[in-house]
Formats: structure tokens, C-alpha cells, sequence
């Protein structure tokens, strides 16, 4: 009777044993599912307000964020200002397309008929040539609108400074992440430390916190020439779009 009650508390204990270890499996599984999730969804800057590593990587942070926020705002509103322009040079073709045809009607029409002296036919023929010099600087305008606006503002939209500036802060966006892991990872071996401080957790521990100090290290270098890449960008967005929309305005009203 006594080995039989043994028996069934070693099988009790060994099917807990095991839901344990599978329960604990199946967390590890949907953290590494959620990590790839995260992966894949972000295809910009993280948003982030936790403390990674201290207080100075967190403004760093914050100040990347506002940066990589800005720089995607005001690379949005020149393609806007493109589209915009592009509408009005596709209007302002169709205006010069049909101006264009009545001046050649108006003159045809005064030409054909100017032996009879009337006043219509010179009105028709003055018109005809008014009309053309309208024509004529909305073609101006149009030509304007494509070398002042429309082609350098995309290529700023698209341009290689951009590009980087911004792929140096999406690196820092997962250097920072990989962060997270390492600290999550480091508290997990400072815990086993304590509750059995034998010399392999003590050494794993160091590890984890060697690898933090060159990935600390690494970020701030990368941090820096992120700010800098992105902040000349800001800067000359901002220049080069209010110099065009000026130049817009300007060219709208001389119309």
C-alpha cells in the first residue's frame, strides 16, 4: 500500500515537473513571437518613454524620436507642396491649350475679315494677341513650378542624406531594443546569483554586464551621429521648403 502511495506522489510530482517546464516553454514561445511581431511592425523609430539604460541614453532617445518625427513631417509636407504644384501646372496646361486655340481664333478671325474695318475685327485681333501673352506667362509659370518647386523638392524628399540620417536613428531604434533584452537578461542572472552564487551564474552575469557596457558604449557613438545627421537634415528641410513655398507664393501673385 506504502509503495503504491509512493508511486503515485513521484508520477504526481513528475507531471508537475513537466507542466512547469512546458508552461515556462510556452512563455519563452510567445516572447519570441512578440519580438518578431515587434520586428517586423516597426518600420520606423520606436516610441518609447521606459528608462533602457539611465536618464542621459533617455533624452538621447527622446531627442532622436522628435528629430526622426520632424524630419518625416516635413519630408511628407514637400511631397504635399509637389502634388500641389503638379495640379497646378496640369491646370495651368489645359489653360494654355485652350487660350491658346481661341488666340489663334481670334486672330484668324481678324485676319480674314480685315478688309471690312469693322471694329470687331480689330477687337478680335488685339484680343487674339492679349490673350497670347497670357498664354505665354502662364507657360513661364508652368516652367517655373517644374525647375523651382516641383524637381527640387523631390528630390529632397528622396535624397541620400535623408535616407541615412534616418536609417542611423532606425539602427538606434534596435540597438535600443537589443538593450532591453540585455537588461531583462541581466536582472534574470543577478536574481540566480543571489539565489545560488556559484561561480558559473557569477561569471554568466559578468558577461551579460561586459556586453552591456561595450553596447552602452556603441549606442552613444551611434546616438551622437544620429542627432547630427538628422538635425542638418532638419535644418535644410526647413531652409529649402520655406525658400520654395515662398518662391511659390511670389510666383502665384505675378500671375
Amino acid at each position: 500500500g506504502r509503495g503504491g502511495g509512493a508511486g503515485e506522489q513521484a508520477s504526481r510530482a513528475e507531471m508537475e515537473a513537466f507542466r512547469k517546464q512546458a508552461n515556462k516553454f510556452k512563455e519563452q514561445v510567445a516572447k519570441q513571437q512578440q519580438a518578431v511581431i515587434k520586428q517586423f511592425s516597426t518600420t520606423g523609430y520606436e516610441r518609447s518613454d521606459s528608462v533602457v539604460i539611465d536618464e542621459v541614453e533617455l533624452q538621447q532617445h527622446q531627442r532622436l524620436e522628435k528629430l526622426y518625427s520632424s524630419t518625416r513631417s516635413g519630408r511628407d509636407f514637400q511631397k504635399d507642396i509637389v502634388r500641389a504644384a503638379e495640379g497646378l501646372v496640369s491646370i495651368g496646361s489645359k489653360h494654355i491649350e485652350v487660350g491658346t486655340k481661341f488666340s489663334e481664333d481670334c486672330y484668324r478671325y481678324g485676319g480674314e475679315n480685315n478688309a471690312d474695318g469693322e471694329a470687331l475685327t480689330k477687337a478680335a485681333s488685339l484680343y487674339g494677341g492679349a490673350l497670347r501673352n497670357v498664354e505665354k506667362e502662364y507657360e513661364d509659370f508652368n516652367r517655373t513650378l517644374c525647375s523651382q518647386i516641383i524637381d527640387p523638392l523631390k528630390a529632397m524628399a528622396v535624397c541620400a542624406p535623408l535616407e541615412e540620417a534616418r536609417g542611423f536613428a532606425q539602427r538606434y531604434s534596435r540597438m535600443r531594443h537589443e538593450a532591453e533584452i540585455l537588461s531583462a537578461e541581466i536582472a534574470r542572472r543577478k536574481a540566480r546569483v543571489r539565489e545560488s552564487p556559484v561561480a558559473e551564474h557569477t561569471t554568466k552575469l559578468e558577461q551579460s554586464e561586459g556586453k552591456m557596457i561595450e553596447h552602452k558604449a556603441s549606442m552613444a557613438v551611434l546616438g551622437k551621429e544620429a542627432v547630427a545627421a538628422l538635425g542638418a537634415v532638419e535644418s535644410q528641410q526647413k531652409r529649402v521648403t520655406l525658400q520654395r513655398l515662398v518662391g511659390m507664393k511670389q510666383r502665384s501673385c505675378s500671375i
